[in-house]
């Protein structure tokens, strides 16, 4: 008996080849990742763009589709998000800008890029099979917790008076995103650094947190999904 998708998000799909409805939903995630990247990395300050932000809320929206949340908290999310848009998109026609633009719309994706990752685990955690889409989940969930960061990072700066990599170095979103993959992964270039203690707390927190998410949820995807899937019973 085939299985069915059911509401509460547990993964039922039959196998479709390489890419699966689910799989080629992770692969729209990414796409959309890939925008918002681009376009919060040419910013030449550290104030978010609302265009930049709208990809963004996009992405959350997708991740909730595809990961099958249940129909109440897509409904919730589609009403936060649309309302969330709407004020980007009213702000960016006004051509509004400053701290009072600036610091809720890095409030609001820091906190987007941190709930669409752990939506992601919890969904593949439940999986069965080892197949494109663990892959693909597993690539989305790393690099939005890197962008998660860097609004970490971006919201600091907003609120702190001194720019959060020194005088030597522009603080810009850009710069931010680069640093915090570079923490995420524990490159470590060295030729970008915070120099207050607040933030090299952050970037340490980040990198532990990119080896623990290796080490643990990428694991465990992957072992959930390794495992081989129970014979559906005949009708």
């Amino acid at each position: 008996m085939t299985e069915k998708l059911t509401a509460h998000g547990t993964d039922s799909s039959p196998p479709g080849g390489l890419w699966t409805r689910r799989a080629a939903g992770y692969g729209v995630v990414l796409v959309l990742l890939v925008v918002s990247y681009g376009l919060c990395a040419t910013q030449p300050s550290t104030d978010p763009s609302p265009w930049a932000f709208l990809p963004m809320l996009a992405t959350v929206a997708v991740v909730f589709y595809v990961t099958g949340a249940t129909r109440l908290a897509q409904r919730v999310s589609w009403v936060v998000l649309s309302a969330a848009g709407l004020a980007a998109v009213i702000a960016g026609a006004l051509g509004l800008d400053g701290p009072l633009l600036a610091i809720p719309l890095s409030a609001a994706s820091m906190l987007a890029l941190l709930v669409a990752p752990w939506v992601i685990i919890a969904h593949q955690v439940t999986r069965r099979g080892l197949d494109f889409e663990a892959l693909l989940a597993a690539v989305t969930a790393y690099i939005l917790v890197g962008m998660f960061f860097a609004f970490v990072y971006n919201l600091m700066s907003q609120l702190s008076p001194t720019p959060l990599f020194g005088d030597a170095t522009a603080d810009s979103l850009g710069n931010q995103l680069f640093f915090s993959f570079t923490a995420l992964t524990t490159t470590g270039y060295g030729n970008i650094v915070p120099v207050g203690t607040g933030g090299q707390a952050v970037a340490i927190a980040e990198g532990i947190t990119g080896q623990l998410f290796l080490i643990t949820a990428v694991a465990r995807i992957m072992r959930g999904a390794s495992a081989k899937r129970t014979p559906a019973p005949s009708e």
